[in-house]
């Protein structure tokens, strides 16, 4: 049995829902070893980041210009440290952030997981396809994530 010691797993997509609270407890109730990250959840310290860091802007274009790059820092850096990534689209919000980042996934050659409703299947079927596993929900996320670790089964 392969056991990797915190394997680190990279919480992306979706901010509207506590699917990330619910992959959480079910890591902590598993007892899989995971370190899990996410971007910031926060639609306004994420718009304001740049401005309140770097200095307000005159135009919205250059205000949000600024946030974009330094939210880029945190996700890329997260991206890049994680094992896996996982990619969750909801059904309310277009999600341009979560496809961006599941291309750059992909293109790290990253183990891609997406995690979305069923329904949603046709118009994600190519971020599916380049996918190593699609989950329709939060259990099934947990039992690819302890099969990964410990090679076991639900």
């Amino acid at each position: 049995m392969l056991t990797l010691r915190h394997l680190k797993v990279y919480l992306s997509g979706e901010i509207h829902s506590g699917w990330r609270a619910a992959v959480t407890k079910g890591c902590n109730e598993r007892g899989l070893p995971v370190v899990l990250s996410q971007p910031n959840e926060s639609h306004e310290d994420s718009d304001d980041c740049g401005p309140i860091i770097l200095g307000d802007e005159a135009t919205r274009q250059n205000y949000d210009n600024k946030s974009a790059r330094l939210n880029l820092i945190r996700t890329k850096t997260l991206l890049l440290d994680a094992a896996i990534v996982v990619v969750k689209f909801g059904d309310k919000y277009r999600q341009w952030n979560a496809a961006f980042e599941a291309g750059f996934a992909v293109a790290m050659s990253k183990p891609l997981v997406t995690l979305h409703p069923p329904e949603l299947t046709h118009m994600l079927k190519e971020v599916n396809a380049s996918a190593l596993a699609v989950c329709h929900h939060e259990d099934q996320l947990l039992d690819v994530l302890a099969y990964t670790i410990n090679g076991t089964l639900p």
